[in-house]
């Protein structure tokens, strides 16, 4: 019977090997791949997965990121106190953005706009995009005489997740400093009340406005995520689990708990993916994590190729522009977003 049951979240912890490295990578490149079809039509709804789902396969990346960062950064904070938190988390997201958005904004744009370069570094948009992404994460936001004949001007789309990723962030930090963290019975009564919300939507307003659905979403995907760390010693890590409950999943689509269940699988199953001893025998860690990069960069560059070829179609352009993303994405790494994490050691020594 022994040999029957599932391993927890904690007993797989404990092996040598997992799967988030890779796991995030192939999500990031799920979102350049839906991101193909919103960029050449306008129109995310256009995509396959969206008709059968209700999300985009972007959607879905994004929903899965949300899952494994709210489970692994609980377990920073939990692991190495808030000081260290707060360090990490700025050093991973904030000099990757930065430098994405000044190489988008005076390299990418400057390259591009129909504005010569004197009259395009005068406008008063190019700063309110450059202030407006770094202090809002505002993705709807457009460069003067940039992608104006694409469907979508914006140069930088997908940076409007970062908003509530930080805001998820932060809620770890107001749960750890409160002592939240320690009470796990209270937190998962929080992830509760949550839920219950959602569901409420569903049951109420279902074709209510996006933005609000969006705001339930993430952040309780990112709870769950966190929930799973806090009971990684009950949570099961369970391929045969997981088949299980996407055929539940599939029942309940016609229902109002289709959407709160869709939230609840995708998180467990990330985690499970990235944890299940028949997944994780041998290392799949990328040498470098250019999940970051990917996500920030695979936007404009899909844009660009666009404004370079507007007849060449969705398809044509996605393979060069993944080969452009991934290797932007590599120098981001090696020369903005490695330096920065090394940062964290000197800080930490100096204080």
């Amino acid at each position: 019977m022994n040999r029957l049951r599932a391993v927890t979240i904690g007993e797989a912890m404990a092996r040598p090997h997992n799967n988030f490295g890779l796991l995030r990578l192939v999500l990031a490149l799920a979102v350049v791949v839906s991101h193909a079809f919103s960029v050449a039509t306008g129109r995310g709804e256009d995509e396959p997965w969206f008709q059968t789902t209700g999300f985009t396969l972007g959607e879905h990346a994004v929903n899965g990121f949300f899952a494994i960062s709210g489970f692994l950064v609980t377990m920073s904070y939990q692991r190495r106190g808030w000081g260290d938190y707060v360090l990490a988390r700025a050093l991973r997201i904030a000099p990757g953005l930065i430098a994405a958005t000044l190489l988008v904004s005076l390299a990418l744009g400057a390259a591009m706009t129909r504005l010569d370069l004197a009259s395009y570094l005068a406008d008063p948009r190019l700063w309110r995009f450059v202030i407006g992404t770094l202090t809002t994460f505002k993705s709807a936001a457009a460069l003067p005489g940039v992608f104006e004949n694409n469907p979508l001007p914006f140069p930088m789309g997908t940076v409007w997740t970062l908003k509530y990723e930080t805001i998820c962030y932060l809620g770890v930090l107001v749960a750890g400093l409160a002592g939240l963290l320690r009470q796990r019975n209270l937190a998962l009564c929080i992830g509760g009340a949550l839920l219950a919300a959602t569901l409420l939507r569903e049951v109420v307003t279902p074709e209510g406005p996006k933005g609000v659905e969006t705001a339930l979403r993430l952040p309780l995907i990112f709870l769950a995520g966190g929930l799973m760390y806090l009971f990684s010693d009950r949570v099961p890590v369970s391929l045969t689990g997981l088949a299980v409950a996407l055929v539940v999943l599939l029942l309940l689509s016609p229902t109002p708990l289709y959407k709160p269940a869709l939230y609840l699988v995708t998180a467990w199953g990330a985690i499970v993916v990235a944890l299940a001893p028949a997944l994780t025998r041998r290392r799949t860690e990328p040498k470098a994590d250019l999940s970051y990069g990917v996500y920030l960069y695979g936007w404009p560059v899909q844009q660009a190729c666009l404004a370079l070829f507007p007849t060449a179609g969705a398809f044509m352009l996605f393979w060069p522009g993944l080969a452009a993303t991934l290797i932007v994405a590599w120098l981001s790494w090696h020369f903005v977003e490695k330096p920065a994490l090394s940062l964290k050691r000197r800080f930490l020594r100096e204080s």
